[in-house]
């Protein structure tokens, strides 16, 4: 009998029974496999499929060519045929298994002829299972679904030859226990931090993808966690280790890589926001003076803002999310430099330096409050509330959203009777500068003040 909650996967109008029907016809077996199975034994219907077959790379090709939508081959000299139909993304992929080559981050692929070996190249038990189509016959050979209750993270075979097979399953394995709370197995632990440096032959791309996941997971401060404890973090973003730095007996400070985790953890789940609260403070460790006051950090918002533009472009990240994170990193302490107070001036730079980036800004403020301190936390917290407030409170008398002079570029020229130029950027300087400080003000005044400066500045 077949449980009600992997009854939808027999739903004729989704891709499973419809490629059963087509392989079935042509003699070719296919099973539902990996993340698919997984999701559907904690009862999460998922959009993608990932089959498993014994027909080869071409064979696929000529079978779903005609059914699906569009046909994709990336991933044919790997043995897997991609397809899209409807709403849905498909992999189907030859029985497998795949070798590293100890210097080659692309992997040596050979076919195998059954369900159970492809099964145990796999990376973890949890996704090692596969339902047999249309039967849907459970193929679990290494007690996948046993580990899934019991909620343990261990390989198929041995996890030297798991990761082996694929050194970013390393990475993996802690993105997983972020996403579901996990608890990888001691044995699969000890192999990740002694073959932590195999991780050095897999593509940038490959290892952001993974941790793009990992940063936006549930349970995100124990995949962070357990990437620092394997040595994995040294090999890819050796800036988070590097803020476990040795306290001084005399001037204690607080473990900045625990606030810094604690910080993402607190984090809404974006990944502009989180990978922001990852980094803010990585300048400290090079910025670090302890003297007769206590420990200080001057400037680590400038050294981290710059080191994140460097680790965020080794990982391929896009450039416009490399200058937001940098750019987050860079203004996270702008709230705590005005403790008297907020002049209108000040909010309105505040708005103009955050941009779009404002409310994320704010966020990040708020989540950098870890102090065990209660009335100190409820201080800041204080202060940022009413620097929000101050913030509302102009928006209903100015626009904040695009400050600019009364009059532009174009306008200056014809005034001062000049080509485009240096001298029209400081003059236009001189206007924002005065709408900063003293908020909206009319074109004439601004034509007069565009005149005085001409007379001072021939």
């Amino acid at each position: 009998m077949i449980p009600d909650r992997f009854r939808w996967i027999l739903d004729p109008a989704l891709p499973p029974i419809q490629l059963a029907e087509l392989f079935s016809e042509a003699r070719h077996s296919l099973c539902l496999v990996g993340g698919s199975v997984r999701d559907a034994f904690l009862g999460r219907q998922s959009p993608d499929f990932d089959f498993t077959t014994d027909a080869r790379p071409g064979e696929i090709r000529g079978l779903v060519a005609g059914w699906a939508d569009a046909v994709f081959e990336v991933g044919a000299a790997f043995g897997t045929i991609g397809a899209r139909k409807g709403d849905h993304d498909i992999e189907i992929t030859t029985f497998r298994q795949e070798i590293y080559r100890d210097d080659s981050r692309k992997p040596e692929v050979t076919f195998s002829d059954d369900i159970e070996t492809d099964l145990s190249r796999r990376d973890f038990t949890v996704n090692a299972m596969a339902f047999e189509l249309p039967s849907l016959a459970l193929v679990d050979p290494y007690g996948g679904s046993a580990d899934l209750v019991a909620g343990i993270l261990r390989t198929p075979l041995a996890p030297e030859i798991s990761f082996g097979d694929d050194p970013l399953r390393m990475m993996r394995m802690y993105r997983f226990q972020a996403q579901f709370g996990f608890t990888p197995d001691a044995a699969v632990e000890t192999a990740a931090s002694e073959m932590a440096g195999r991780l050095d032959i897999v593509s940038a791309e490959r290892i952001r993808d993974e941790l793009n996941k990992l940063i936006v997971a549930p349970h995100v401060d124990l995949g962070l966690e357990g990437l620092v404890r394997s040595g994995l973090a040294d090999h890819f973003i050796p800036e988070l280790p590097a803020l476990a730095m040795e306290q001084d007996p005399v001037h204690r400070h607080k473990d900045v890589l625990a606030h810094t985790i604690a910080v993402v953890a607190t984090a809404s789940p974006d990944l502009t926001l989180r990978l922001a609260a990852l980094m803010h403070d990585i300048g400290k460790p090079a910025t670090r003076n302890i003297n007769s006051d206590g420990v200080a950090f001057h400037h680590h918002e400038v050294v981290g803002a710059r080191m994140t533009r460097t680790r965020m472009a080794a990982l391929q990240y896009p450039k416009r999310l490399i200058s937001d994170v940098s750019r987050l990193v860079f203004l996270h302490l702008r709230p705590h430099t005005l403790e008297m107070g907020w002049t209108d001036s000040a909010v309105r730079r505040y708005v103009r330096d955050a941009g779009p980036l404002l409310e994320r800004l704010n966020e990040l403020v708020r989540c950098d409050v870890t102090t065990a301190n209660r009335r100190r936390a409820q201080v800041i917290q204080r202060r940022i509330d009413e620097l929000e407030a101050r913030i509302d409170h102009l928006a209903e008398q100015e626009e904040l959203a695009a400050i600019r002079p009364p009059i532009d570029g174009h306008d200056v020229m014809r005034i001062l009777d000049i080509p485009p130029g240096p001298r029209v950027g400081e003059v236009m300087d001189m206007l924002l500068e005065k709408r900063l400080d003293d908020g909206p003000y009319p074109v004439d005044e601004a034509e007069l003040l565009v005149r005085e400066w001409g007379e001072t500045h021939p």
